[in-house]
């Protein structure tokens, strides 16, 4: 079954937060890659698994756009949805929304490349295309 969109729930730990208690700019970037690795997951082989097949996904592009300033134990959902197909890249886009504020937090996107093990861009696997493509 194909998996395009999957979302998350983390509660922000006091250890992610600057002393105001708001969230590290950085610790988004984290938000992103473990939404992602869920959407891998939920597809149906995880992340390690691909790189024990010699796939393996650096990202090329990572930005991020803070709308409002998530705090020290809010609830955040985070969403992970495929974007852009190439031939060897493939982007995703990802929003943090704070239900109990009402109020979203983040959005951004990231562009992977699928390289082998010498880091040499090849073609993504039919299996990886097949899993995240409805």
């Amino acid at each position: 079954m194909a998996v395009t969109t999957i979302d998350i729930e983390h509660r922000v730990s006091y250890g992610e937060t600057d002393m105001m208690q708001v969230v590290y700019y950085g610790e988004y970037f984290h938000y992103f890659e473990r939404v992602r690795n869920e959407l891998f997951r939920s597809s149906g082989r995880t992340y390690k698994e691909f790189e024990e097949l010699g796939y393996f996904l650096p990202v090329r592009h990572a930005d991020c756009r803070y709308r409002s300033p998530a705090l020290y134990d809010d609830l955040l959902t985070i969403t992970c949805t495929v974007g852009t197909w190439k031939k060897a890249s493939i982007s995703f886009d990802y929003t943090i929304y704070c239900k109990e504020r009402d109020c979203l937090i983040a959005t951004g996107t990231t562009e992977l490349v699928c390289v082998n093990k010498d880091g040499r861009p090849i073609a993504f696997p039919t299996f990886f295309t097949d899993a995240l493509t409805s």
